[in-house]
């Protein structure tokens, strides 16, 4: 198995203060399990994290993390959510601090 940073993604643009954490990280993994957004087996949702808007998203198998990032566009939609938002997804680095600074220095 993979080791887990290569098993995961930072995902950018979570609607934050909107849902409780709980609910907002099962929409998380309902997203990233579905097939329609080349997602697969959830091992683990880190969220919320010490990023305003960001959570990490561990897969069982580093195979989906190459084809959730091929897709160009996740849109994170549930009937929970008052609209649909769009998520910026990014492998996963160990000097995630600057990727984030960066993402909030230059808005999308």
């Amino acid at each position: 198995q993979a080791a887990k940073s290569a098993r995961t993604v930072v995902i950018a643009g979570v609607p934050d203060g909107l849902l409780h954490d709980d609910v907002m990280t099962d929409i998380l993994i309902i997203h990233f399990q579905m097939s329609k957004n080349n997602g697969g087996d959830v091992e683990e949702v880190m969220y919320p994290t010490r990023k305003k808007g960001v959570a990490y998203v561990t897969f069982e198998d580093q195979e989906v993390v190459e084809s959730v990032l091929k897709k160009g566009e996740h849109r994170l939609e549930d009937k929970r959510l008052s609209r649909c938002y769009p998520l910026k997804v990014t492998r996963y680095c160990e000097d995630v601090s600057s990727f984030i600074i960066h993402l909030v220095v230059l808005p999308l």
